[in-house]
């Protein structure tokens, strides 16, 4: 039999063993972004700009590692609003935020609505609506926070396989959640929702997994297996890598966005909901591809 000390050395080195397992490295996402908008003129992730109507971020503060993208509704511009400055000026408040330290890392929904309710006080007039998808990772504790309002989003992919997504929100077919700024006296008559409508999730990540986050002009021509056949190519994590396979999944959807008989994933949503459609989905495409990586200054 054991002794007690016995017994009590072999837990102490039980424990020992398993604390000296456990992953002490900060994690980081190193990120890389593509896209298109409907004018065929493929954009530059630059300060400031977006891809048609879409725009992204990508951002760092401290002990994490922040992102995110939104699709402007383009049904504004039939009221002579650009839709790009929604979302565009959403996108760049969030990025002020995070670079401000103005977050908590496993809130993202604060980030997004934070940034939602300042540009409700802005003092210069803006109007417009976009959906929203924020990721965090927060380094230290190895976790992605998100956040996701509308039919943007992501996907987790592990060993070639997808192990977290987004759940889409439509209040009914292509009728996203979205953030609106309406007219005076206009408030009623315009769809909006709010931030804090957003789903969110949280769950631990490891090294070597990929995120891609994007808005729907991706979602809508690509299906799960034509993006996981793109990300089985990427082989590093370096930043060439990486920006090399999200020109690769942009490029590919944007062809077959414009492809009149390919049945997209789209088309196959329109069907079930009884219309009568095929082909790709024209649209704005950005595409924020990121693999975890371990961090370093």
């Amino acid at each position: 039999m054991f002794s007690v000390l016995s017994y009590g050395r072999l837990v102490a080195r039980a424990v020992l063993g398993g604390l000296s397992q456990t992953d002490s490295r900060d994690y980081s996402l190193v990120t890389a972004s593509c896209g298109f908008g409907k004018d065929f003129r493929k954009g530059i992730l630059k300060k400031g700009m977006c891809y048609g109507d879409d725009a992204c971020f990508v951002a760092r503060h401290r002990a994490a590692d922040v992102l995110g993208v939104a699709d402007g509704v383009g049904g504004w511009r039939d009221y002579g609003v650009d839709p790009s400055q929604f979302s565009g000026t959403l996108m760049r408040t969030c990025e002020r935020l995070v670079k401000e330290g103005r977050f908590v890392p496993s809130n993202p929904v604060g980030i997004l609505t934070t940034s939602y309710y300042e540009l409700l006080q802005n003092k210069v007039p803006l109007l417009g609506s976009s959906t929203a998808c924020i990721v965090v990772l927060d380094r230290q504790q190895h976790r992605l926070h998100t956040a996701n309002l509308g039919d943007s989003g992501f996907l987790v992919v592990r060993g070639g396989e997808v192990v977290h997504r987004s759940d889409e929100q439509q209040h009914y077919f292509n009728t996203p959640f979205q953030l609106s700024i309406a007219p005076p006296g206009a408030e009623g008559a315009v769809l909006s929702d709010s931030p804090e409508a957003a789903d969110s999730s949280s769950f631990d990540v490891q090294l070597g997994d990929i995120i891609l986050t994007a808005t729907d002009g991706l979602f809508d021509n690509m299906p799960d297996h034509m993006i996981l056949q793109e990300l089985q190519k990427l082989k590093n994590s370096n930043y060439e890598s990486v920006q090399q396979i999200a020109r690769s999944i942009a490029e590919q959807a944007h062809e077959l966005a414009y492809d009149p008989n390919y049945m997209s994933p789209f088309a196959q949503f329109a069907c079930d909901n009884g219309l009568n459609v095929r082909g790709g989905k024209p649209d704005d495409i950005t595409v924020l591809l990121s693999i975890v990586a371990e961090y370093t200054d």
